[in-house]
């Protein structure tokens, strides 16, 4: 068969060096005599894995020492209550710019004081609120933020204002794309499924001295400090998420040359895609120019129906997985870490062979 190019948001596609690797190892990895997916976790062969994992992603974002490496259950969706269950004490300020940040909104409302203090959402979030210090609350806990957000394709590219606040950052969809200084930040999360691994995993980056606050009475399973005392392995830990993640990890390491060569990547990628559509009679990206994400790029024609034919024949063309959100409509082209240039020129071939066979 032959592979397609696929542009999804999550689940993404996955390095072929990775899927290859774990596929050689599927019935014997490092010579157990047995797959990842029957090891126990409590075994030194599993132990290998989660240390190796864990070592290599310090390595490759330069996390300091003071801070901790959670792997976690229940996707970036659960972190949206875990955050404030640990850290919220007097309140939080959330910064709104879509979806994701909209359902941590919910989900904090529900557990403590909560103040939304800017939002893009008047203009269908095409752009990043700019805040000042002054724009925080006096009390407030820390500043919540989603740094890049899938579906309307913004992306911070410089941090809020936070002086006195501790900053919480959802990574979920640009999470090891680019060098990032871990240091800026209090709390890191990812879901794995977009740039790190397979869907199961969610990877939580904390300073140390921030575990152990918890509110009282809360389900072990939601405080940082059960994972932290029991290695991620309090309960049974999603063992063959964490070996693809570490897989991934081993991939940029060895494979690309570390963040600073994929940063590299990413910029190309989203640079090519940019640069056909600006010039482009066709297709147009309705994100403020200096907001626009470097991994997930929404497009459209102008034509519902039009863009419905695109991703119909873009799917025909092994180009899959191009619709964009129900909310914005159109398309989007999800270029992970995982996408290879090839995939970025194939669309872009395909965009300029179907603007001339359908531009009026």
């Amino acid at each position: 068969m032959t592979r397609v190019y696929n542009f999804s948001a999550g689940p993404a596609c996955l390095p072929e060096w990775v899927l290859k690797k774990a596929q050689e190892e599927m019935l014997d990895a490092h010579g157990s005599g047995m797959s990842v997916m029957e090891m126990s976790h409590r075994s030194s062969e599993f132990q290998e894995i989660l240390d190796t994992c864990k070592a290599r992603l310090r390595r490759l974002m330069n996390i300091p020492d003071d801070y901790e490496i959670l792997f976690c259950q229940g996707g970036g969706t659960m972190q949206f209550s875990m955050v404030p269950l640990n850290l919220l004490k007097h309140s939080a300020d959330i910064i709104n710019t879509g979806q994701w940040t909209k359902k941590a909104i919910m989900e904090h409302k529900k557990l403590g004081k909560t103040q939304v203090i800017a939002s893009s959402a008047e203009d269908n979030f095409t752009h990043i609120p700019k805040i000042k210090q002054e724009d925080l609350t006096p009390d407030s806990d820390y500043v919540y933020i989603c740094e890049n957000n899938t579906i309307y394709g913004t992306k911070y590219k410089e941090l809020p204002p936070h002086e006195g606040k501790l900053l919480v950052a959802d990574l979920s969809s640009c999470i090891l794309s680019e060098r990032t200084d871990v240091s800026k930040y209090d709390l890191i999360f990812a879901g794995a499924q977009k740039n790190m691994g397979p869907a199961g995993v969610t990877v939580v980056i904390i300073k140390k001295d921030l575990i152990g606050h918890a509110k009282e009475n809360i389900p072990s399973l939601l405080d940082y400090k059960t994972y932290a005392d029991n290695d991620s392995m309090y309960n049974t830990p999603p063992c063959y998420a964490i070996y693809m993640v570490g897989l991934v990890l081993q991939w940029l390491e060895e494979e690309i040359g570390g963040l600073e060569e994929m940063e590299k990547l990413t910029r190309k990628r989203a640079s090519l895609l940019y640069d056909y559509i600006d010039q482009s009679k066709l297709y147009s990206n309705p994100v403020a120019k200096e907001d626009r994400s470097y991994t997930n790029i929404p497009f459209v024609t102008g034509d519902a129906e039009l863009d419905k034919k695109f991703v119909k024949e873009a799917n025909e063309a092994g180009l899959v997985n191009l619709k964009g959100h129900r909310t914005v409509g159109g398309m989007r082209a999800s270029l992970y870490n995982a996408m290879p240039m090839e995939g970025v020129y194939a669309l872009i071939d395909f965009m300029k062979k179907f603007e001339k066979e359908n531009l009026a």
